[in-house]
């Protein structure tokens, strides 16, 4: 059952108009069941990790996470903020824009997102695979740090989530969408947070992020494995290891 509405959810703003449009078009194409709403913090920051295979999926997370009773943030591509209008709507719906490197700059930029998020109370929904799985049974592949830098950086919950369902109207790469049957079921688990409080303060080191990200995506894997009723593979997926270029990355 979904939690109560959030102060952010009930105050007016542009996410109104949008879920206007949104919601109903996407009650139409699928059937959502949420299970762990409660896990997802009803008002403060979070940084909300989901799985991600379809195109589609940034929709159904939204549809979800506004249906909890929060409003739905992403990490965005910075490139994006530069582009007349969605630039405008990215920026005054409270959008992240994140750099796409691992320089200095984009550490500090880190830090300073993650303040924000704390002063303003505010989720974002980063997805820490960065670009749709490459793993042939859209298994979680190898994840990135850009998720567990937002939150080791002021302690912000980090929340696995799993979804399932989604490439029944979308597939991988797919062009144009399966509408038929309509309302597909999709099922969205929301999981406990992530404890990686052994790690605070420790954002800037190599080791305690890979450490985070492995925590992170084996329960994000283990959502998704209860979803599916099966085991992933042993051994997660890493596009290098295949010769494969990891293209539409939002972090490193």
């Amino acid at each position: 059952m979904a939690a109560s509405r959030s102060p952010e959810k009930r105050r007016p703003s542009l996410f109104w108009p949008l879920a206007a449009l949104v919601v109903p078009l996407m009650g139409l194409l699928a059937k959502i069941r949420i299970t762990g709403a409660e896990k997802l913090p009803r008002d403060g920051a979070f940084v909300l990790a989901p799985n991600h295979y379809s195109e589609l999926d940034p929709l159904i997370v939204a549809v979800a996470v506004w249906r909890i009773g929060r409003a739905p943030r992403f990490m965005a591509k910075e490139s994006l903020f530069k582009i007349p209008v969605v630039g405008w709507l990215l920026r005054k719906t409270g959008m992240i824009p994140v750099a796409r490197s691992s320089s200095a700059t984009a550490a500090k930029q880190t830090m300073k997102q993650s303040a924000d998020l704390v002063e303003h109370g505010r989720g974002v929904i980063v997805y820490p695979e960065g670009t749709l799985t490459r793993d042939p049974d859209l298994w979680p592949m190898r994840g990135k740090s850009g998720a567990v830098r937002l939150a080791l950086s002021d302690g912000i919950p980090l929340i696995p989530m799993a979804q399932w369902g989604t490439q029944a109207i979308m597939g991988r790469y797919q062009k144009g969408l399966s509408l038929w049957p309509l309302r597909k079921p999709i099922t969205v688990v929301i999981g406990d947070p992530v404890d990686v409080s052994d790690l605070r303060g420790r954002a800037g080191e190599q080791a305690a992020l890979n450490e985070a990200t492995k925590r992170l995506m084996n329960a994000i894997t283990a959502l998704l494995e209860d979803i599916r009723d099966e085991k992933a593979p042993v051994e997660r997926w890493n596009p290098a290891s295949h010769g494969q270029k990891e293209t539409g990355r939002l972090d490193s």
